[in-house]
C-alpha cells in the first residue's frame, strides 16, 4: 500500500486522472450502489417519522442497515460460487450484480406497496430484504472496482464512484422527499424501483474484469489447505467444502493478518472507528431537520440538492488530494474536518429554522464528507490483495460500519433523554480515536509502509 506519495504526481498529472475510461465507468456502478442506502436509512427515517413512528423506533429500525456491516459472512460466496447460467454468460462479477439487482428493486416495490402505520413488521422486513440485496451488490461493485484498474488509480476510481453515489443519494433523498411531498411515499418508493434499472443496464454493458493471483499467494494459499486437511481428515465431498473454506474463507483473513503484521489490529480499529461521527449522526438528520421546523421541501433543496454539489466538489478535491499528496495526511484531513463540521449541527439546534445557516452547515459537512469518503474509500481498496478482492473488501467495509451502525442504533434514545445538542456533541467526541490513530500512524509512516507491500 502507498503511505505516502513515492514520486508525487503534478497537479496537472492528478488532475488528469479523471479523464480514464474506466475511471469515468464508475459513475454508473457508483449510482447503483448508492441509490437504495438513503432507502433503508434516512429517507426511510423520515417516512417513519411522518407516519408518527417514535424516535426510538426509528433509531432501533438503524439496525436494518446492519446488512451492510456483516456482508463479509456471505462475501466468499459472491466471491467464489458461481450462479448456475448466469455466472456462464456474464461472468462471476456481473452474475451477481444482477442478481443483487433484482432483490432491491424486488424489495422497493414491496416497501411501496405497504405502510409502516398499518403493519411494521412486515414494513422491516421488506427493508430488510432491500438492505441485504444492496449489501450484496456493494461487495460485487468494490471487487469489480478494485480488479478493473491499477492501484495507482484507486482514488480516482473511488471519486468517481462515490461522484455516481452522490448522485444516486440525491435521488434517493431530494427525489423522493420531492414525490412524497407532491404525490406520496408510495409513489416515492415506486419511482426509485424503477432507476434501479441504470445499475441493470450498465451491468449488462460493462466487460468482466481481470482476476488475477500471485504466486506466492497461492502458495500460502495451499500450504493452508495442507495444514487444514492434516488436521481434519476428511474425504469426498467433506474434502470438497475443506478445501473451499480454507482457499475462500480462512485464506483471504490469513494473508491480511500475515502481510501487516503488528499493524493489523490498528488498522482494523481505524476501519472501525473513521466514520462513527457520520454515520451516527445521519440517523436522526430528517428527524432533526423536520422538528427544527423545516419543510420536507426545504430539506430537499438545502440538505440533498445543495449539500450534493458541496459533496461532489468534496469527493473530486479528496481524489486530487490523495494522488498528490498521499493517503495518511488526507485521512487525517478529512477526520478533522468531519468533527468539526458536526459540532455545527449542535450550534445549529440552538439558532434554529434559519436556512442560511442550514445552507452554511450542510455545505461544510457535505464538503468535510467527500473529502474523508473518497480518501477511505481509496484506503481500503489498497488494503486488498486482488487474490481476495470481495471477500477482504467485504471485512473492511463490514468493520466500517458495524460498530457505528450499533451505536447509531442508540441515537434516538440520546435525542430523546437530552436533546439534539448533546447527541451532536456526543457524536463529534466519537470521532476522536480515529484521529489519534491516524496521528499514530502518520508518525510511524515508515515503519508502517513496510509491512503493507503486496
Amino acid at each position: 500500500m502507498t503511505i505516502e506519495t513515492n514520486n508525487p504526481h503534478s497537479w496537472q498529472e492528478a488532475i488528469r486522472v479523471y479523464s480514464q475510461p474506466r475511471v469515468l465507468g464508475m459513475l454508473f456502478l457508483g449510482f447503483s450502489a448508492g441509490l437504495p442506502f438513503l432507502l433503508v436509512f434516512s429517507t426511510l427515517s423520515a417516512w417513519l417519522s411522518e407516519a408518527d413512528i417514535s424516535r426510538t423506533t426509528i433509531g432501533f429500525f438503524s439496525w436494518i442497515g446492519i446488512m451492510y456491516s456483516i456482508k463479509v459472512f456471505w462475501a466468499p460466496i459472491v466471491d467464489r460460487i458461481p450462479l448456475l447460467f448466469l455466472t456462464n454468460l456474464l461472468g462471476q462479477r456481473r452474475s451477481w450484480l444482477i442478481l443483487s439487482q433484482t432483490g432491491i428493486a424486488t424489495g422497493l416495490l414491496l416497501l411501496a406497496f405497504t405502510t409502516p402505520e398499518n403493519s411494521i413488521q412486515l414494513f422491516a422486513i421488506y427493508a430488510l430484504i432491500v438492505s441485504f440485496s444492496s449489501a450484496t451488490q456493494d461487495v460485487v461493485i468494490d471487487a469489480y472496482r478494485i480488479e478493473a484498474m491499477e492501484k495507482e488509480y484507486q482514488a480516482a476510481m473511488a471519486a468517481t464512484y462515490v461522484l455516481g453515489y452522490r448522485v444516486a443519494t440525491l435521488a434517493a433523498g431530494a427525489g423522493a422527499l420531492y414525490i412524497a411531498d407532491f404525490i406520496n411515499w408510495q409513489a416515492a418508493y415506486i419511482a426509485m424501483a424503477a432507476l434501479t434499472g441504470i445499475g441493470i443496464v450498465t451491468t449488462l454493458i460493462i466487460q468482466e474484469p481481470g482476476h488475477s493471483i500471485k504466486t506466492d499467494t497461492l502458495a500460502h494459499e495451499e500450504q493452508l489447505i495442507n495444514q487444514l486437511e492434516s488436521r481434519v481428515h476428511v474425504k469426498g465431498l467433506a474434502q470438497i467444502i475443506t478445501e473451499w473454506f480454507s482457499a475462500a474463507v480462512i485464506s483471504p483473513f490469513a494473508e491480511f493478518f500475515r502481510r501487516t503484521g503488528k499493524y493489523a489490529i490498528i488498522i482494523l480499529l481505524l476501519i472501525g472507528t473513521y466514520r462513527i461521527t457520520d454515520i451516527t449522526m445521519a440517523v436522526m438528520a430528517n428527524p432533526f431537520y423536520l422538528d427544527l421546523g423545516f419543510t420536507k421541501s426545504e430539506i430537499a433543496s438545502i440538505t440533498k440538492l445543495f449539500g450534493f454539489f458541496l459533496t461532489i466538489t468534496g469527493v473530486a478535491l479528496g481524489g486530487i488530494l490523495v494522488v498528490r499528496f498521499g493517503i495518511i495526511k488526507i485521512l487525517l484531513l478529512g477526520s478533522i474536518l468531519v468533527i468539526t463540521s458536526n459540532m455545527l449541527f449542535a450550534w445549529l439546534s440552538v439558532i434554529g429554522p434559519e436556512l442560511t445557516m442550514l445552507a452554511l452547515v450542510i455545505g461544510s459537512d457535505s464538503l468535510a464528507g467527500g473529502i474523508a469518503t473518497a480518501v477511505f474509500i481509496a484506503y481500503l481498496s489498497s488494503l486488498t490483495n486482488t487474490a481476495y478482492t470481495a471477500t477482504q473488501y467485504a471485512l473492511f467495509s463490514s468493520l466500517m460500519t458495524l460498530f457505528p451502525k450499533l451505536i447509531a442504533g442508540f441515537s434516538g434514545i440520546i435525542v430523546d433523554s437530552y436533546g439534539y445538542f448533546a447527541f451532536y456533541i456526543y457524536s463529534s467526541i466519537l470521532g476522536l480515536p480515529a484521529l489519534l490513530i491516524i496521528i499514530y500512524l502518520l508518525k510511524n509512516a515508515r515503519a508502517y509502509k513496510n509491512t503493507m507491500g503486496h
